[in-house]
């Protein structure tokens, strides 16, 4: 395989997420003017939220951090890694395929365990329906998953990152449709869920088989390989597992506020934007990247990548985190407030979109400390740390709901990340010299904060100049245009001035693998 560059890689994975987040974003702002946030929105929020939740417990979580280093290793050791991946494949289809029908005949029971709050009025019926649709498609997303993984630890990057990209734009194309024919919306969005995952699937499938991996369905075995790669996985898919109930928790908080499941997802739009570029991109080369150090003994190399994922990440994480909280209201007002998406509408959301960002930085720790783990095939860590994360998310949810109603939703996931990046943090003490902040990083941190706390009093002393025209239809979108850019050239200039970033920092961070 020929050398490629972490921070390459990272850029590559970043601005592929980018775009995706761009597209989903557009998607949700089409959603909220046509939908606003009444019951049929929240129906379909929560039924879409089902596939993706077990898609997460499954595939992106539990099975890809186990198999992507097993992987990654068999590669660097010239062992047979096409088989293993057939192998792997052809597990994960069976037992998606059965789980799959399951969900589908469930599905009012799993509506329920989602959103309670939804009983007795429109939205469960609309939920069931939409969720019996669209179930299936936690089949096609997981398998799409592991040929993903395939393909990235072959430094394919492009290819894994334009799948989400896809989806998004299947939704767009959709919606245009459906309102100039007359569809109905809500019934449009549920079919299109299966439809993307097909899409999705059919590319990844000859993305792989262009790089020489030929992925046939046949019928599963047990080999020691799997039965290896179910132990490691095990603890993990339970990790997973407290992570989704840490969801469930905060959809049935609210789903007893009508407008609130979907007041959380438009938030949780804005804010994963920052958090895909940045977090998801540097986990997911990081984790190859490592289990290959690590398999080479190269400690030195191993250190160094940490590190410069971790300034990477928290370089443009912490200015973002101190935006969102600061300029939430003329965010949300913005790109949200339209058609059905009304002031109070804009209101909750501005809220939940504040707590969330207060998080932001947390989230991304977890992307760049959890391959510490996974890497070294050490899953049961994670899970420990999550279960704590998990009792502390639930407390709070249920225990400030009667004060702060949906909010707590948002705050107790907020502060549960908070938790859970600690853990992470003081459980990687007792690795090796890589898994330790070097003088550089050490130096810089401190800088980094300082400098997003100055860029955050320039946003909110622009926000208030810029307060008539970002409320005037004519001229919102320049004006948050103009408050995004003082933010950028704020942080930039307080930032060089002080050193928590040079202009030398791209060429410094490029490292060879």
């Amino acid at each position: 395989m020929k050398p490629i560059s972490l921070m390459r890689s990272v850029v590559t994975v970043g601005g592929w997420t980018l775009l995706s987040r761009g597209a989903g974003f557009a998607r949700d702002m089409m959603m909220a003017a046509y939908l606003g946030a009444g019951p049929v929105a929240d129906a379909f929020n929560v039924a879409f939220s089902l596939p993706n939740m077990f898609r997460r417990f499954f595939a992106e979580g539990a099975f890809n951090m186990a198999f992507v280093p097993m992987f990654a290793k068999k590669l660097e050791g010239g062992e047979d890694a096409q088989g293993f991946a057939q192998d792997a494949f052809n597990g994960m289809a069976a037992l998606l395929f059965v789980f799959s029908i399951l969900g589908t005949l469930a599905m009012p029971w799993l509506v329920w365990a989602m959103a309670s709050g939804f009983a007795g009025d429109t939205r469960f019926d609309l939920a069931v329906t939409y969720g019996e649709i669209g179930f299936n498609y936690i089949l096609f997303i997981s398998l799409v998953a592991l040929l993903s993984g395939v393909l990235n630890a072959h430094g394919h990057f492009t290819e894994a990152g334009f799948v989400p990209v896809l989806m998004n734009l299947i939704f767009i194309a959709a919606m245009m449709l459906a309102a100039r024919a007359g569809w109905d919306m809500g019934m449009t969005l549920a079919w299109c869920v299966p439809v993307t995952g097909v899409a999705q699937l059919a590319f990844t499938w000859v993305s792989a088989h262009r790089i020489g991996f030929r992925f046939r369905l046949r019928w599963p075995r047990l080999t020691p390989e799997l039965k290896r790669l179910a132990v490691i996985a095990a603890p993990a898919l339970l990790a997973g597992g407290v992570v989704q109930i840490n969801l469930l928790v905060g959809r049935q908080v609210a789903s007893y506020t009508e407008g609130a499941v979907s007041w959380l997802v438009y938030a949780d739009r804005l804010y994963q934007l920052p958090l895909g570029v940045v977090g998801i991109a540097i986990g997911t080369v990081l984790l190859p990247d490592l289990a290959r150090r690590l398999r080479a003994g190269d400690a030195e190399g191993g250190r160094a990548s940490f590190n410069r994922g971790v300034e990477f990440g928290l370089l443009l994480t912490v200015p973002a985190a101190v935006a969102l909280v600061v300029i939430a209201m003329p965010l949300t007002e913005v790109l949200y407030q339209r058609g059905a998406f009304g002031p109070d509408d804009t209101a909750a959301t501005a809220l939940a979109l504040a707590i969330y960002g207060a998080g932001l930085p947390a989230f991304v720790l977890h992307k760049v400390l959890q391959p510490l783990y996974y890497a070294r095939e050490d899953s049961r860590s994670p899970f420990r740390f999550a279960v704590l994360s998990m009792v502390v998310n639930a407390a709070l949810a249920f225990g400030l709901m009667p004060v702060i109603g949906f909010a707590a939703a948002a705050l107790a996931t907020t502060l549960a990340g908070w938790i859970m990046a600690a853990q992470l943090w003081f459980g990687s003490r007792r690795m090796g010299d890589e898994a330790r902040l070097d003088a550089r990083m050490r130096q810089r941190l401190p800088r980094i904060i300082l400098a997003a706390l100055g860029m955050g009093a320039v946003l909110w002393l622009a926000a208030l100049l810029l307060g008539p025209a970002l409320s005037s239809p004519g001229w919102r979108y320049s004006a948050l245009a103009a408050l995004v850019a003082a933010g950028i050239l704020s942080y930039g200039g307080i930032g060089l001035a002080i050193g928590a970033l040079r202009l030398s920092d791209l060429r410094q961070l490029r490292r060879q693998r």
